[in-house]
């Protein structure tokens, strides 16, 4: 039996390996100048390098400190929304950032139960898409593991975040529905500065809608910023 499968028998040695996870295995109380995967969260930090207590909005959230594009923004004091489709990342962020709102959920304004293709608890390619799973599933996905998750919609997460003003930074990193849920979300109501999104693939292509995104933004009067690696940053124009 692996450490792993061990530790997920009871919920109290799930904790414990969530501990682990978080500060041996990740070292989470070291402090480092990156935690993104592409160094995105250099160019985030200094875009915003006057602002010191901003507001993020995380969609996709994934880990607290592995590939993080927000963990940055929370070292220097800011808070926010952290939402995704696996229960074990918003059960690591419950920990590591308990001011924060973290849920387990994903947007949709019609309120839906989805299929989610579970990779494994600390998988970076879990996905509710059927086409992001089906291209991916000969490397990863070897258990075919399924579980549910309940949408929720964008008024709904702004009225349980209890958060009063605009969100300053907008992350988006959703395996294969980021310009669904993209327009799902009223930009204009949570008014971010700046936008985070991926939409290139890791061999610098683009993805398929990538078109979309850029013209969907520019109508909302968003331009890039920089491309780095498969994420695209756009600013708001004033």
């Amino acid at each position: 039996m692996s450490l792993q499968r061990f530790f997920f028998k009871t919920k109290l040695t799930y904790k414990i390996y969530l501990y682990y996870n978080l500060y041996l295995r990740h070292k989470g109380y070291q402090n480092r100048s990156q935690y993104s995967q592409w160094g995105e969260d250099r160019f985030i930090l200094d875009f915003f390098k006057d602002l010191n207590q901003g507001v993020y909005f995380d969609i996709g959230c994934f880990h607290p400190f592995m590939y993080s594009n927000t963990c940055l923004l929370h070292k220097k004091g800011w808070r926010g929304i952290n939402i995704d489709i696996n229960p074990t990342s918003i059960d690591l962020f419950n920990i590591a950032r308990p001011k924060d709102i973290n849920l387990c959920t994903t947007i949709n304004n019609e309120k839906k139960i989805f299929d989610v293709f579970y990779d494994h608890p600390f998988s970076p390619v879990n996905t509710i898409d059927g086409k992001f799973y089906n291209n991916l599933k000969k490397k990863f996905f070897k258990n075919e593991k399924k579980i549910k998750v309940e949408s929720k919609s964008i008024d709904e997460i702004i009225k349980v975040s209890k958060i009063e003003k605009n969100i300053d930074f907008l992350n988006i990193d959703i395996e294969g529905k980021d310009y669904e849920v993209l327009t799902q979300i009223c930009i204009k109501k949570i008014n971010p500065s700046l936008i985070a999104i991926e939409t290139h693939n890791v061999d610098g292509s683009e993805i398929e809608t990538f078109s979309l995104i850029k013209s969907y933004l520019a109508e909302n009067n968003y331009y890039v910023y920089k491309r780095i690696g498969p994420t695209t940053l756009f600013y708001r124009k004033n």
